[in-house]
């Protein structure tokens, strides 16, 4: 809205909230099925911090807004890159310190 992110459509919504509840995708508005006022993350913020984030609240595309405006996406699948294994062994060193 006016470049300001109000929802975000995922292939979740798309299974969930059209083809299960049996509405017709050629006529159901994005606005009646998006996922409303989505989490966000800063891009200052890191790739760890996205995905905990993504984990802790269970969703699997978070996008990425400065000032308001959306500017990127960060999603579960980015998760498969090498950088994960870092992240993980990352997160297990955390833990033990705890």
């Amino acid at each position: 809205d006016h470049g300001v992110l109000v929802g975000i459509f995922t292939e979740r919504d798309a299974v969930f909230r059209v083809m299960a509840a049996g509405r017709d995708p050629l006529t159901t508005r994005l606005c009646d099925v998006m996922t409303p006022a989505p989490m966000t993350v800063d891009p200052e913020r890191t790739f760890g911090h996205a995905l905990q984030q993504m984990h802790a609240h269970g969703v699997r595309h978070m996008p990425v807004v400065e000032n308001g405006r959306p500017v990127g996406i960060v999603t579960a699948r980015d998760a498969l890159d090498p950088e994960l294994e870092e992240f993980v062994a990352e997160a297990r060193r955390r833990e033990a310190i705890r």
